[in-house]
């Protein structure tokens, strides 16, 4: 083999090396700080007015209920605001579990049902056994596991 193709190698070696430890660098940094935030152009648009609490409508989840975990039966009760889930101190059901990310999951209303996002997390959340993917609708009753946690929601 000619040196040059023997410097070929080692320089492609060595920017696949880089990368992968860019790349592991990305993941700790998400883990550890959340996702980015969005553009500052977002940001300053000027908030909404909040609006006046509204019961829940029958047959809508009254509370999230932890079924499973260290905080196995802390309750939640449901507004209209967002619920975040994970382990840094701002969320607001704060998870003291190495699987969870910083910022690992959300749940919001949304046209008269929650819905669970996964916020890119490491570990992945999963509603009943199915991973989710993209913003879903969580039923009454199904579990959300996020890591050894086990929420539900319930009237």
């Amino acid at each position: 083999m000619s040196e040059f193709t023997l410097l070929l190698i080692r320089l492609a070696f060595l920017a696949m090396l880089w990368f992968f430890v860019i790349a592991a660098v990305g993941v700790i940094r998400t883990d550890l700080f959340g996702p980015r935030t969005a553009p500052a152009a977002a940001a300053r648009k000027p908030a909404k007015p909040a609006k006046p609490q509204a019961k829940p409508k029958r047959g809508e989840p009254k509370q999230l209920i932890v079924t499973g975990g260290p905080l196995s039966g802390t309750i939640i009760d449901l507004a209209e605001a967002p619920i975040t889930i994970g382990r840094t101190n701002d969320a607001t059901l704060v998870l003291t579990d190495d699987y969870a990310s910083s910022r690992h999951a959300r749940l919001f209303p949304q046209d008269g049902q929650w819905i669970v996002e996964d916020l890119g997390s490491t570990n992945g959340t999963y509603l009943d056994r199915t991973k989710v993917t993209r913003p879903t609708p969580v039923p009454l009753g199904v579990p959300i596991r996020i890591g050894k946690t086990v929420i539900e929601l319930r009237k």
